[in-house]
């Protein structure tokens, strides 16, 4: 590994020193949130910020743009030392901030939204022409003339209130424009387009700190990265100069050939399964929601389903757990056939799912970690058999551990856990029904590199011990690294289906989506 920020003068996007962030001390909630963190950005470079979940991201984001005090170091900006300011103060200097949530006035237009607080003024007020005007040449100069500026937010997806974020964000050219996890929940084409607009920004000079979880990510759009642990800045790298595996070493602090699993490589060929299928559907479908869709799913194997989102692969999922009831062909479990009525009736059968929102919805927010996982084992019991107490240590110490789940969150009430810790729970509590059968629909989303590596461990070891396992990922580098088979779905159907090996990559799934005709490989 080196450090080349010794070298940025030498480097294409090299412009002035825009920011210095060194030495911070934040206290949060009595403890030591940014423990001596900093970070320096220059004009023109899109400079990503990572490190794991607690890792000091966020504070380190709310430290510089005023919403949370510094007790400790110095900001400076083009040169000049600010001191403790507001986010009102901090956006005043130059400063702007978009988070993974925006937030944006649904009942407002676009450009409304984009210009409310920076309305032009007249003299008898907000002049709404000029007002309207600016925030059209701000769209038109971020490459977003396709956005009417008329449209209230509510009507626009989620990808393009992100672009409407980011336009108010720069309607007076900040010199620095600090995106918190703007990407995370986006599709790839999605991400793409934001991708674009951020090359524009750093083209006029400003610079920008994008923060992400995702590694996909910041090799794609970052010049420099900077690493945080546990609350202070461990290492600044030119992004072409780190490969992921050493990047991962930094943020995690120890050797990684145990997480090398990680890598780009896929699954080498897989052999064939013997006997029957555990699960077969013949034209299970539903009308409306997804097109009847034939598959064998074979203990120990990781099938994946691939497409972007929408394109029916959670909807089949859904289908073949009961949460949608199928109205087209029939499923089979061990050769019988099955209704698969509810969640519940599939859980009786040992047929588990972790859904894209088991963060939010999967788990019983008033519970601790421990209750939830005993909770899932004494509902499929009955309230008759009651778990007992050695019983329910063995059982939660097992998971827990086997998860990387701390030890000391696991009396903690699971709505204080962080996103990757509550999926980890939300996966926990499934694992304690023992499926046979396990589907999971984006069980990685929002989890931080560490809880991502425990979670794809456990996927492996499950379908070492026979679990047959359905894989749903919007990250389609993990569905081919991860799965045997892989069945692609496009607008609400399956298109086709491959078989993993060295010679698939995510080009090929991509190749497939795009293309009009329907096969299996």
């Amino acid at each position: 590994m080196s450090d080349r920020s010794l070298q940025i003068s030498e480097a294409p996007w090299a412009g002035a020193e825009v920011l210095r962030a060194s030495g911070l001390v934040v206290d949060r909630d009595s403890s030591v949130a940014l423990d001596g963190a900093g970070v320096t950005l220059y004009a023109g470079e899109i400079h990503a910020l990572m490190g794991v979940n607690g890792a000091g991201k966020s504070t380190l984001v709310a430290a510089l743009t005023g919403a949370l005090p510094v007790v400790g170091g110095e900001i400076r900006l083009d040169g000049r030392a600010l001191g403790r300011m507001t986010t009102t103060q901090a956006s005043a200097a130059g400063i702007a901030s978009v988070y993974q949530e925006a937030s944006l006035c649904g009942n407002l237009s676009v450009a409304e939204n984009i210009m409310i607080g920076q309305e032009a003024r007249g003299r008898f007020g907000i002049d709404w022409p000029e007002t309207h005007r600016v925030a059209r040449r701000t769209l038109s100069r971020l490459g977003l003339d396709d956005l009417d500026s008329t449209t209230p937010v509510w009507a626009l997806p989620v990808a393009e209130r992100q672009l409407v974020a980011i336009a108010r964000a720069v309607v007076h050219d900040p010199r620095v424009l600090v995106l918190d996890e703007p990407t995370s929940s986006l599709e790839p084409h999605e991400v793409e387009r934001i991708f674009s607009v951020l090359a524009g920004i750093r083209a006029r000079g400003a610079a920008v700190l994008f923060v992400s979880h995702i590694l996909e990510q910041v090799f794609a759009v970052s010049d420099r990265v900077t690493v945080l642990r546990e609350g202070r800045d461990v290492g600044t790298f030119e992004t072409d100069d780190i490969d992921r595996a050493e990047l991962i070493s930094v943020m995690l602090g120890q050797d990684l050939d145990s997480l090398r699993m990680l890598g780009s490589g896929t699954r080498p060929h897989r052999q064939e399964p013997e006997g029957d299928p555990i699960y077969r559907t013949d034209k299970l479908g539903l009308r409306g929601a997804v097109a009847p869709v034939d598959i064998d799913l074979y203990r120990g194997e990781i099938l994946g389903f691939a497409g972007l989102r929408g394109s029916g692969r959670t909807e089949f999922a859904n289908v073949m757990t009961g949460s949608l009831r199928a109205d087209t062909g029939e499923a089979r479990i061990d050769g019988r056939v099955v209704k698969m009525r509810d969640p519940a009736q599939a859980l009786r059968l040992r047929l588990g799912m972790v859904t894209e929102d088991a963060a939010d919805d999967g788990l019983v927010t008033g519970l601790t970690v421990r209750q939830n996982i005993v909770l899932a084992r004494q509902a499929l019991r009955g309230w008759a058999d009651p778990v007992g107490a050695a019983e329910a240590d063995t059982l939660v110490e097992e998971l827990t551990e086997s998860l990387s789940i701390p030890a000391d969150l696991i009396d903690e009430p699971v709505d204080r856990l962080s996103t990757g810790n509550r999926r980890r729970v939300a996966l926990a509590r499934i694992l304690a029904t023992r499926p046979r059968v396990l589907i999971l629909d984006d069980p990685t989303r929002g989890a931080d590199v560490a809880a991502k590596a425990a979670i794809e461990r456990k996927i492996e070891r499950l379908a070492g011990d026979g679990v047959a396992i359905v894989y749903i990922s919007s990250e389609m580098e993990d569905v081919v690294r991860l799965s045997d088979r892989i069945a692609i779905f496009r607008d609400r159907e399956k298109i086709a289906e491959v078989s993993s090996g060295p010679g698939l990559s995510v080009d090929t799934i991509v190749e497939l989506i795009a293309d009009d005709s329907h096969y299996d490989m």
